[in-house]
Order: C-alpha cells, then sequence, then structure tokens
C-alpha cells in the first residue's frame, strides 16, 4: 500500500470532490470559494476536508473519509497536514458528537453556542433543527 498524500486541493481538480462526496456524503457539496485539503493514494482522493471562509475566522467542514479507510487514523492524519489551513485564522467546527474525542486529539475544544460567531450561532441551530447531533468547537493554539 503506498502512502498517503495530502495537499490543498488543486482549483483545476474541484469537479472530482464532489464525486467523491455524491458517492459517499451526498449532503456535502463542495463550493469553489473554500479551501479543500485532500489525502490521495495512488491517485484516488480517499479523505477531503473543507474550510469555508469568512472575514474574520473560518468553518471545517465536510470532512470525509472513504468507508473502506476509516477507523485507520486518517482522519486524524488530514487534520494534522491540514494544520497549516486551520491555523490561518480563527477555525470552528461542528463535530458529530461521536467524533468530538477525534477533534479534541487535533487540538480543538467543546465551546458553548454562544462563543460562536453570530452567523454559525444561528447555522448551527438551523442543522439541529433538522436532527443532527452537532457539537460547536474551536481550535485551539
Amino acid at each position: 500500500m503506498s502512502k498517503l498524500r495530502f495537499h490543498a486541493l488543486e482549483p483545476l481538480r474541484f469537479p472530482l470532490i464532489n464525486r467523491f462526496y455524491k458517492s459517499f456524503y451526498p449532503a456535502g457539496k463542495a463550493k469553489k470559494d473554500e479551501v479543500i485539503w485532500v489525502g490521495e493514494q495512488n491517485g484516488s482522493i480517499i479523505c477531503c476536508v473543507r474550510f469555508k471562509q469568512f472575514e474574520q475566522y473560518q468553518l471545517l467542514t465536510g470532512m470525509l473519509v472513504h468507508p473502506e479507510k476509516r477507523s485507520a487514523g486518517i482522519a486524524r492524519q488530514l487534520l494534522r497536514a491540514s494544520e497549516e489551513q486551520i491555523i490561518k485564522l480563527p477555525c470552528f467546527c461542528f463535530a458529530f458528537s461521536y467524533l468530538e474525542k477525534l477533534y479534541v486529539k487535533a487540538g480543538f475544544e467543546t465551546i458553548p453556542d454562544n462563543d460562536l460567531p453570530e452567523p454559525l450561532e444561528s447555522r448551527i441551530r438551523r442543522y439541529r433543527q433538522s436532527g443532527k447531533d452537532l457539537i460547536p468547537m474551536r481550535y485551539k493554539h
């Protein structure tokens, strides 16, 4: 098995990410104004994470690992590899409750909803109303 290679996605390869989401997480959809990091093995994308940019902060979103590669520490490796992006601006994420420990190990801390910037606070409320069990988190340096 060849080594994983992590890097920011080149804009020309953007359509590959939405194909990857369509295959394994149909609700996920990358947007062209996001910064996207991927992990590739043998020329195939096996994981990705997106960073939605705001003026003063960013939201880590849409992290996905190929189902056959889960529980192998790849998500943790992807977060470590994308740290140069994570530290550019204050970084928040909405973690599914079962993934809270993964994000804590990667340097995030659980925060109360009212510690989120207002646009993110209203967004997490909407997501929860649709039935998602999410925890607000912030990267701590």
